[in-house]
């Protein structure tokens, strides 16, 4: 038998799941995460599901992680006291940054946020490289010396290398990256070229800044995690789960840390497409709500697209993601009163002190709040192991919800649940009619610890007659990761707009890196897959769309004016422009089958709940999902709980078991 588990940790819970790959048995937990120390619950949940299992550690033969230990230090600005290198003349690139304004911000009032690195820490070097790659000013090795002596006095733990046009020609970045190497013990030292060897300063500057300035924090978690599975007998490789739906060995992400900034929504992508493919449905929303956010993406024949136009924290961070949109609204989040407006969100009672009814100490009123006030969750979580307390939860929304807008208790926690419901319907329009796709053409996937829950309600909001509930939907990121293969990217901008004739001599170079990447994770040859992809614009644009690479210029100009036709809903006559050639290289895991669950004959409540509808009260009998069998059907309003999460039936709605163990829920 080979068994694998995977271990996903968020900022209320931490999920694990233990994969019996040879027979598709499956063990999962929740434990509660620990900010302080996030290895701390890796190994907690781990010893939950080992034990259940009854299990030895020796066993274990792969170990996934979806980590958001980088996310989390770039949000709360506990990134390294670090330093950027840049060619001389350029060191105010950070500053100057971009002449946009988000679109939230006061015309007048906007004051531009401080930079990852303030000026007194951007040091030049004499040097230039023009566009296409020709060195104009040789390297002056003596200015990297005089900055090295200046970074030692400075006391900083990271720096970061990036010099104008290093992308055409990297010889001058990674000679000052090997001589600060050597002048800085004990300093990490990151160069754009390793990271981001794309076009555009700004953005090139900030994610190098970034990758650095979470190297230290990264590389130490990483170290004690790998400490902790050693004394824990865990024996198998440490694989990580990066922003673009892949992972990567442990060496690789120390190396550039700012990969896994979109680590644990893009394993639930992944997770989702396999549910959903199991159920033969193949256009999807996905969305993963869990206790501080929500991820919203949309999957056209089960292809989970990339985007170089990603932001962490307000910054773009131009490294290949999966496109999606997060925004601050999940279980946790806390409801108040904003000048006499009720507001969800984006603040969170995270793990501690966590919601008002769990107990420990929370007294903001929540959205999970709201959903006990109503009577959408049975008395206990976690299979017994959380109680809830309903008093805890009416006092929260009555003293600061109710109360001060002369509403009665359940009226303020539907408000609190439209007002969430509305923020998550405007992300899924986002990815969707922003984009040219109606949502009514799309299943949505409902997933995360909080997701089933909302999943009727925002079905409803969207017209959308279909939702799908995975087997194990709370723990679904972590599932995902299992499902996920090793993947890279390897990228390079074209000197020129319309060098069309060098396009096959970059793709070459490219896939050798590839290779060589493929020879360092020991993936066979016949396990390894290439994709070609091309940015490409119309002359005076801004933005690029990517495309997969047709195998000829004529053919890519083709399916480019289609691709920009079918999201922007006309075709220019103006040439076409190359920027970057993106080489995406994997090793795609085999899909782990799941399990054929035994049919079923009628299903059976295991307990009866008063829930608070619009209408008045209802009755709404409960289900215990293991013990439903395929086929079986069940009618709203309706819960159905299990250990990892609670799917609410809305009045209306109908659910059915597949064989896979997902429900269908369908509006009657």
């Amino acid at each position: 038998m080979t068994f694998a588990v995977a271990v996903d940790i968020g900022g209320t819970f931490t999920d694990v799941t233990l994969l019996d790959q040879a027979n598709c048995r499956a063990w999962r937990a929740k434990t509660a995460s620990t900010p302080a120390d996030p290895s701390q619950a890796f190994i907690v949940g781990l010893r939950l599901v080992l034990d259940d299992a009854d299990l030895q550690s020796e066993e274990v033969v792969r170990v996934l992680h979806g980590t958001t230990v980088a996310t989390n230090l770039i949000l709360e600005g506990r990134t390294a006291h670090a330093a950027l290198v840049t060619t001389a003349g350029f060191r105010h690139v950070l500053e100057i940054g971009r002449q946009d304004i988000p679109r939230h911000a006061n015309l007048f009032a906007w004051v531009k946020p401080k930079r990852p690195v303030p000026p007194a820490r951007v040091l030049e070097v004499r040097e230039r490289i023009g566009p296409g790659g020709t060195v104009l000013i040789p390297l002056d090795e003596a200015s990297v010396h005089q900055v090295a002596a200046i970074l030692r006095r400075m006391g900083v733990q990271a720096v970061a290398v990036c010099l104008l046009h290093s992308f055409a020609n990297p010889t001058h970045e990674r000679r000052v990256a090997e001589l600060l190497r050597t002048a800085l013990s004990g300093v990490m030292v990151t160069a754009s070229a390793d990271v981001l060897p794309v076009v555009r300063e700004y953005e090139r500057s900030l994610a190098t800044i970034m990758n650095a300035a979470v190297m230290p924090a990264v590389t130490t978690y990483i170290q004690r995690l790998q400490s902790r599975l050693t004394k824990a007998k865990i024996k198998a490789p440490l694989l990580l789960m990066q922003s673009n739906g892949g992972v990567a060995g442990a060496v690789a992400i120390a190396r550039t840390p700012a990969l896994t900034v979109l680590s644990g929504p893009a394993a639930g992508v992944v997770g989702a497409r396999d549910v959903a493919a199991s159920a033969g449905i193949s256009d999807i929303i996905t969305i993963d709500i869990g206790g501080t956010s929500a991820d919203i993406c949309l999957l056209r024949g089960e292809r989970i697209e990339l985007t170089q136009r990603g932001h962490i924290g307000g910054w773009p961070l131009p490294l290949p993601m999966v496109d999606m949109v997060t925004i601050g609204a999940g279980g946790g989040s806390i409801a108040r009163l904003s000048n006499g407006a009720l507001t969800v969100g984006p603040a969170s009672a995270g793990a501690m002190p966590g919601p008002a009814c769990y107990g420990t100490g929370g007294e903001d009123p929540t959205v999970t709040d709201a959903h006990v006030v109503l009577g959408h969750l049975p008395a206990a979580l976690l299979g017994g192991r959380m109680t809830l307390h309903p008093n805890l939860a009416e006092r929260a929304i009555r003293s600061h919800v109710a109360e001060p807008l002369g509403l009665s208790l359940h009226d303020a926690a539907r408000g609190i649940l439209a007002i969430a419901d509305s923020n998550m319907v405007g992300a899924i329009r986002v990815v969707s009619v922003e984009r040219g796709h109606d949502p009514r053409d799309f299943t949505l996937v409902a997933f995360g610890g909080a997701g089933p829950l909302h999943g009727c309600s925002l079905a409803d909001l969207l017209g959308v007659s279909c939702v799908l509930i995975p087997p194990a939907p709370g723990v679904l990121c972590a599932e995902g990761l299992l499902a996920a293969g090793l993947k890279a990217e390897f990228s390079r901008t074209v000197p020129r707009p319309d060098q069309w004739d060098a396009v096959d001599g970059v793709f070459a170079s490219l896939e050798c890196e590839a290779h060589d990447w493929f020879k360092t994770e020991q993936i066979g040859e016949g396990d390894r897959t290439i994709t070609r992809i091309a940015l490409l614009r119309y002359a005076g644009q801004g933005a690029e769309l990517a495309i997969v690479w047709p195998g000829s210029a004529d053919a890519a100009r083709q399916t480019f004016a289609s691709a920009h036709r079918e999201l922007n809903g006309f075709t220019l006559e103006t040439p076409v422009e190359l920027v970057t050639l993106r080489v995406e290289a994997a090793a795609s895991a085999p899909r782990s089958p799941f399990a054929r669950l035994a049919g079923g004959t009628r299903a059976v409540p295991v307990g009866r709940q008063v829930m608070q509808h619009s209408t008045g009260a209802l009755d709404a009998p409960i289900f215990d999902r293991a013990s439903l069998g395929a086929g079986e059907q069940i009618s709203g309003p309706a819960i159905i709980t299990q250990l990892d999460a609670t799917t609410l039936l809305a009045p209306e709605w109908r659910a059915e078991v597949l064989v896979s163990g997902a429900l269908m829920l369908r509006k009657v």
